[in-house]
Parts: C-alpha cells; structure tokens; sequence
C-alpha cells in the first residue's frame, strides 16, 4: 500500500488546508485511539505541540477524536518532539502524539506519533492508522456514557524533561565558565533548553525564546545558523547551539563562528565512545545525505559508518536492528539510544558540552577530527511526484554527470518526505564543478516536472 495522509515523519501540511484540517485529525485521533486502546484498562494518549499558532486546533480536535473512543488524552502543552517520546514512556502511556511540522514556517503543522515505548511508529503501523480513516471501519464505534475519555493537563511535563536531560549530563562534571549562545527558533523548547544550561552553571545568551504563534523558525533557528555565528562573536562565546521548531534537532557554530553540522557531530561524539570503548560493533549509523569525509573519518579511528534512507526514523530502526548507540543526520538530527528513542536537540548539545569540558578542547579542534568533502545540494519545487528513471530526459543528464565524476564523488536525488521538492545532492573534489553538475540536473527536473 501506499500512503496517503503519512509521509517520511508524520501528516504534514498546510494547516487547516487537507490533510491538516481538524476535520482529518479528529479522524486521526479516533483511529489512533482505536489503535492503542487496550481491552483490559483504562488507556491514555499523550498529546504534546510547538508554539505554532494552529496548534490550538489541531491539539483539540485530536482530543477530542481520541476521547470519543474511549481513551483518555494527557496534555502536556509545548514541549519539544523527544520529550513527548520521553513522558510518553515515562508515564507508561500507550503512545504519544506531536503537533508539529518542525522546521517549517508556522502556517504548516503536522502530526506524528510515538508508541508506548517511546520509538516512532513503523510504517505498517501508519498504513493502518491509515486504512481505519479510509475504510470507514471505526464510524459506527462510539462509546458513550461513562465509557467516554477524558483529557487531563499535566502540568509539571516541562519539570520533568528539564531533570530527566541534566540527568543525561556526567555528575562530575559541569558547565560552570562556558559562555553559550543559544537559540530557541521561537519553538518547542524555549523554557526547557535555557534552564538546562543555566541550571548545569552556563552563561547563557538566549534568542528565539519569546514565540507568538507566528513567529517559529522564522529567520532563526537551525536553518539560519549565521544568527548564533553573529552572536558567538559578538559575546566572546565559547560556542552556538541551535535547535529547530520542535528540538528535535540542532546544529552548532564553534567560537570562531563556523558551523558544525550533524556530521561533524556524530564523528566527535562517534570517535570519543570509540575511543571509551563505549560504540557498539564500532558502529555509526547515518543517512545517504551524509558526507563522504564522515565515513573516513571513523575508518581511520577505527570504525565504520552504516547508511540507510533519509530519515531519522530509519536510522533508529537500523540502530535497533544492529544493537548500536549512535546514529543521526548531517541535518542535525542525532540520537543517543542510550539516554532517548529519538532525535533530541538539547540532548546532542550536552553530549558535546560533556565532551568539551571532559577534554578542555574547544569545539574547533574537535570538529577538526572531520574533513568534509565539498557538497552541494540544490532543491526544485516539483508538482509531482514521478519516478526519475521513467523520465529519460532527466535519467541522461544524470547518468551523465556520473559518469564525469567517476569514483571521485557520487550523486544522490530524491524527493522530500515532508514538501514538494527534489533534492539534487553532489559530492566531489571541486567545489564549482559540483556546483554546475548540480544546476544542470536541477534545469533538467524544472523542465519536465518544475511547477
């Protein structure tokens, strides 16, 4: 089956514009309800959001289609996508629900959901959320009287997530004398990230931490990291963390205001549990979108590096499948399955502060351990979805570009899980020459599919 509703992470849309209208997350709700109820107790949904302004919606129509089931809905308010997936399996929940659409603008929101372990669901599980909606199966199941759900607010959510991250942080160790800048990207995490640095002993230079429902990721965040590089000059920072809408994510900019990708990340903190003896199977999972220069880096330490789809949902079904502890994406999404199921912004930042404090070195010198080759990626809006080896056209121009760069670099095309776009990456040993193979392709696809 194909989906129709879920993408690579979630329903994703324009909200209040199908599939992200209250009318389909009531119906997500009943479905998802219908789902994880259990026969033999009282059942519970954990339903969380980012700051944008049609979270309000969305949260209460999903509410209110999980209640009508018969399952009670737990409101934990904002609070960043892997907290969710932390109260979720924390308070023995049967699954979790986040409103977000992440990195994107505050008129898109979308819906995904964690199981009651904590770990997103798999496909099939989407697939039959899916089939309930479509099929009609669940229309006529209405409980009513006392066998209706309730919703409660749990206030302390924020509270428990903030220690629960701490806890993640060496007890010997502290923040105390390092200057951070830190942004919030008006998002999910704008009370949990600084009082977790604060509390650890950072001086902390806040921004994006005052949203208004419109103001998410809007020229902040981790997709305009030249925000924290500016600030980390500006203060004499010691480095710049930052987060996505919903936390799930970050980057970093070290104290002389160059970026630090996902990559650099996983080789920092891969290198150092090599060297700790603490890497499963000296092991790093990542995504095809990473950098070649990653894949040397832990060779030459020792390791390896596993490559899956894009995703970072299948980047922890391959770190289950092969019992590692690492994994992630260059776009800043990095999981630690020791401490969380899933991505987690906040969680990556204390990893590398531990890092840093434990071995004095800054960021800088330990980004160093990796040398990215030269990598570029361009993104065409397409207004459809066909496969690009049955558009002969597009297939030559790639084929041909291929051929031009031999064994020396490589050429990755596929579209977006979560927007209309092709994204054309090329990897190769000259920068501009790159940068032309990537235009031609992207002249190809907006001829035959731009819109």
């Amino acid at each position: 089956m194909t989906k129709q509703l879920f993408g690579t992470d979630g329903v994703r849309g324009v909200a209040n514009v199908h599939p992200m209208t209250t009318e389909i997350a009531m119906q997500i709700g009943r479905a998802a309800a219908y789902q994880f109820k259990q026969a033999d107790r009282r059942s519970r949904i954990v339903i969380g959001k980012d700051t944008r302004l049609s979270g309000y919606m969305i949260e209460n129509a999903l509410a209110a289609g999980i209640c009508s089931m018969g399952v009670d809905v737990l409101l934990v308010g904002p609070l960043p996508t892997p907290g969710i997936a932390f109260i979720t399996a924390s308070m023995r929940a049967d699954a979790g629900v986040v409103i977000s659409a992440s990195h994107n603008a505050y008129q898109d929101n979308g819906i995904k959901f964690f199981a009651r372990d904590g770990f997103k669901l798999p496909d099939e599980k989407e697939l039959q959320i899916e089939e309930l909606i479509l099929s009609g199966k669940i229309d006529d199941l209405r409980p009513t009287a006392a066998e209706v759900g309730k919703a409660f607010r749990v206030d302390d959510a924020v509270g428990r997530y903030v220690v629960f991250l701490k806890n993640t942080f060496p007890r010997h160790l502290d923040l105390t004398g390092l200057k951070i800048v830190l942004d919030c990207a008006h998002g999910a995490a704008y009370r949990v990230a600084p009082s977790v640095l604060e509390e650890l002993g950072a001086e902390v230079f806040a921004y994006g931490v005052t949203p208004n429902g419109t103001n998410i990721n809007k020229d902040c965040g981790s997709t305009h990291p030249e925000l924290i590089a500016a600030a980390v000059r500006e203060h004499g920072a010691d480095l710049g963390i930052a987060l996505d809408g919903d936390a799930d994510r970050c980057l970093f900019v070290d104290e002389n205001g160059r970026e630090v990708d996902g990559d650099h990340v996983l080789a920092i903190c891969g290198i150092q549990m090599l060297q700790q003896g603490k890497l499963p199977h000296k092991t790093v999972v990542a995504t095809v979108m990473s950098n070649m220069g990653l894949d040397l880096a832990l060779r030459e330490a020792g390791g390896r590096v596993v490559k899956t789809a894009v995703g970072d949902r299948y980047v922890v079904e391959e770190m289950r499948r092969q019992g590692c502890l690492l994994g992630g994406e260059q776009s800043g999404h990095m999981i630690f399955l020791e401490y969380n199921t899933t991505g987690d912004g906040v969680l990556t930042a204390l990893q590398i502060l531990a890092i840093m404090q434990e071995t004095g070195k800054p960021l800088s010198e330990l980004a160093a351990v990796m040398t990215s080759l030269p990598q570029t990626l361009v993104n065409v809006r397409v207004r459809e979805r066909r496969n690009i080896n049955d558009i002969p056209a597009i297939r030559q121009v790639i084929d041909a570009v291929e051929q031009r760069l031999g064994d020396q670099g490589r050429v990755l095309v596929r579209y977006s899980g979560t927007e209309p776009l092709l994204r054309i990456m090329l990897e190769g040993p000259d920068q501009d020459d790159i940068a032309g193979m990537a235009a031609e392709i992207a002249a190809a696809v907006k001829q035959h599919l731009g819109e």
